[in-house]
């Protein structure tokens, strides 16, 4: 059986983008199902292997396959560090779970890892969907772990996100004769000084802190070099915290920006996606086990991730994986081995605990 560190190589080697998982997926379906302690399920290019021992308490583990379209090359390991796109985010944690799910026969919380696929692009996409379209019972747990990079420690919860489309109008004139019309884009100014002063919320949940972010995230008007703009579009993102509900973050966000939208030149703002966040569940005894485990220093999650999703599915859940989150989604991602070794310590004791 390769070690731990092996295993990630080995993943890292494999090419996963997101919608190209096949590969990654076969791989992984070959090593879990040649365990006869787990059932593995093969769905699309999501695996599922679970234990059936009859614990009174089930966690599930799940980890993405996908990792985002930059340039692969082949891992890299030098004085115990491993480099290579994807290691941090998260075939370090893949590997760990595959590891995990080879040699805990008899743990004390019966297990459901899942490798899905397709978590870096459109929530639509994602794999855990097309589980649930299959079989919504392989979902069911007292809880979930998502191995998103964390460092090692907890974090808890997660930011709900909002995305907004912004149209300001205009008139359309030469730019040598610019009093023949009116800039759209000049009259941005104002929208996007209210967007960069937002005052920003900071919500104290179950002992960590989620602090919102309002940006925004791009930019298009005009149409010719000579030409004063029409009309301007802005893509504005919220980031918000886990007590708000999509609509009061929309109406929050309206009170912002409305003061500056003149239905007289067309102006409006749609809401073009919103998902919630997840509350932090840290009064969960497994959650809060997993926080001791791992050295009782937990934060809020900054950013969304699919704990929202098992959130809504009834499961409380939080991220724990190896990596530094800040070095997520860079060619230069790396980790320690001594980083895969401790998370694979913490989430073994967790597992053969209770009863």
């Amino acid at each position: 059986m390769n070690s731990v560190t092996e295993l990630a190589m080995s993943f890292v080697d494999i090419a996963s983008p997101s919608r190209s998982e096949g590969e990654l997926a076969r791989v992984v379906e070959s090593l879990l199902s040649a365990c006869d302690h787990l059932e593995t399920i093969r769905i699309g290019d999501n695996v599922v292997a679970r234990t059936q021992l009859g614990r009174t308490e089930r966690v599930i583990v799940a980890g993405h396959l996908d990792t985002v379209p930059l340039e692969h090359g082949p891992a890299e390991e030098k004085n115990g560090v491993i480099s290579g796109l994807g290691i941090v985010d998260m075939k370090g944690t893949l590997a760990v779970m595959t590891h995990l799910a080879q040699t805990l026969t008899n743990p004390g919380r019966d297990i459901t890892w899942i490798f899905y696929a397709r978590e870096e692009i459109a929530r639509s996409e994602s794999g855990l969907h097309e589980i649930a379209q299959h079989d919504a019972s392989l979902l069911l747990g007292d809880v979930a772990i998502l191995g998103e990079p964390t460092s090692g420690l907890v974090e808890a919860g997660c930011q709900g996100t909002l995305h907004a489309q912004i149209t300001l109008g205009g008139k359309e004139a030469h730019s040598a004769r610019p009093y023949m019309g009116v800039n759209a884009i000049h009259r941005a100014s104002d929208i996007l000084q209210a967007i960069a002063t937002a005052p920003v919320r900071e919500v104290p949940i179950d002992g960590v802190i989620f602090s919102e972010q309002l940006q925004a995230v791009t930019i298009e008007g005009g149409r010719a070099l000579n030409v004063v703009p029409g009309s301007v579009t802005i893509a504005v993102n919220y980031r918000f915290a886990p007590d708000r509900s999509g609509e009061d973050a929309a109406r929050w966000l309206e009170s912002i920006l409305d003061p500056y939208l003149d239905p007289e030149h067309g102006d409006s703002m749609v809401i073009t996606e919103s998902a919630l966040g997840a509350l932090p569940n840290l009064t969960h005894p497994i959650l809060g086990r997993l926080v001791e485990l791992s050295g009782g220093e937990v934060s809020a999650k900054v950013g969304w991730t699919d704990v929202a999703t098992f959130t809504e599915w009834g499961v409380p859940a939080a991220n724990f994986g190896a990596g530094d989150p800040h070095l997520a989604h860079r060619s230069g991602e790396c980790l320690t081995a001594g980083d895969l070794e401790s998370l694979a310590g913490v989430l073994q004791a967790m597992l053969n605990e209770g009863s």
